[in-house]
């Protein structure tokens, strides 16, 4: 398919730059209601209200991380030091002391390249790291000079929040990021940015849905910061998905398959929650116990198998996302549902209003 029918218009001012407060204040466009194509405007705290007792909601309890790291790289030649400005996002741990990130400015960094990111307080000596490889679109991958917890501690004391490029080129990221940017329910450390969808729930969200037999239930993918990267292909059969690490227990996806068995539904809360589910699932429609790296990539014409609703944010023109929300709900559904939500003022993007879909026609 072609990815300018992906295309559209977004007003600037349409970009949340912070999240609503509290959280489950945001707005909530639900789409296709019983596959009907129906648009109704609500707020996220009516959520309850649109699901059924013995329903299921999946979670996606990955941590973001600190992984936006900047520093200089050294390359010594003659005996003289040379210095250039190295900006790294990491987006996918390799083992306990090796990362891939892309590079800004990567055509300036070679193999054998010394990298230091220097932390704020002096006290603390530098976190080190070697190039070890380049590769396609900026990305590198790095060893650095220690591993398991110390380099956790290391990223915590060098490294920034990663905030989307659509909110870091217009404000830098600050103390409330830190809070703002992880959802209250994040366990697992290893994301580089929040699955979006989740920053809307509350305790208070929570105890609702409990109350009205609507369970909860975790999965892990850690986020990678492919997700921001644009498609640069005229054709999405040519692009390339980057792959991003995850997992679903055995005891989870026995619990998922008692529900549908039970009549009840399964509501991925984000997409990333809804890639790992669809890459867990058998031919036999059954979820699965997995754990692996992922690529999958959702465009229309797939045959969902995992999840029969979806709660999402608003998602960027000619991104993987749009699509992949396109295909479940259908193209013309989400191309009117999202021309209604821009006239209706809804704010887009990850700190943004959120929508929840129910599957459409192609």
């Amino acid at each position: 398919m072609r990815v300018d029918e992906f295309d559209f218009h977004l007003p600037n001012e349409r970009i949340a730059l912070r999240p609503a407060v509290p959280r489950d204040a945001s707005r909530m466009l639900v789409v296709g209601k019983e596959g009907k194509g129906e648009l109704a405007d609500a707020s996220f705290n009516q959520l309850d209200q649109f699901l059924r007792p013995g329903d299921a909601l999946v979670f996606n309890d990955t941590k973001v991380i600190p992984a936006q790291l900047e520093g200089y790289r050294l390359r010594i030649i003659d005996g003289i030091e040379h210095r250039a400005k190295a900006s790294i996002t990491l987006h996918m741990k390799v083992d306990e002391r090796t990362w891939l990130g892309f590079a800004k400015g990567s055509k300036k960094l070679s193999a054998g390249d010394r990298l230091y990111f220097e932390p704020a307080e002096s006290s603390f000596s530098p976190l080190k790291g070697s190039i070890i490889s380049k590769g396609e679109g900026g990305e590198v991958k790095i060893e650095f000079d220690r591993a398991g917890a110390e380099l956790d501690a290391a990223f915590a004391m060098v490294g920034h929040i990663p905030l989307p490029p659509y909110i870091s080129a217009q404000r830098p990221e600050d103390a409330r990021d830190h809070e703002d940017y992880q959802t209250i329910y994040a366990d697992k450390k290893g994301a580089v940015a929040a699955p979006t969808a989740g920053l809307h729930f509350t305790p208070a969200i929570m105890a609702r849905l409990r109350a009205r037999d609507i369970s909860s239930h975790y999965v892990t993918l850690h986020v990678g910061a492919g997700t921001f990267l644009p498609v640069k292909v005229d054709d999405t059969k040519d692009h390339k998905m980057h792959f991003e690490r995850g997992y679903v227990s055995n005891d989870t996806a026995e619990a998922l398959n008692k529900v549908r068995a039970n009549g009840g539904r399964i509501v991925s809360v984000g997409t990333t929650s809804l890639r790992l589910l669809e890459s867990a699932v058998g031919d036999d429609n059954q979820i699965n116990g997995w754990e692996g790296a992922t690529d999958i990539f959702i465009t229309p014409g797939y045959s969902f198998k995992a999840i029969d609703a979806l709660l999402t944010n608003f998602h960027l023109p000619r991104s993987t996302l749009f699509m992949l929300v396109s295909a479940f709900a259908g193209s013309k559904t989400m191309r009117k549902a999202y021309e209604h939500a821009i006239q209706q003022k809804y704010r887009f993007y990850s700190y943004g209003d959120t929508s929840l879909l129910f599957p459409g026609k192609p």
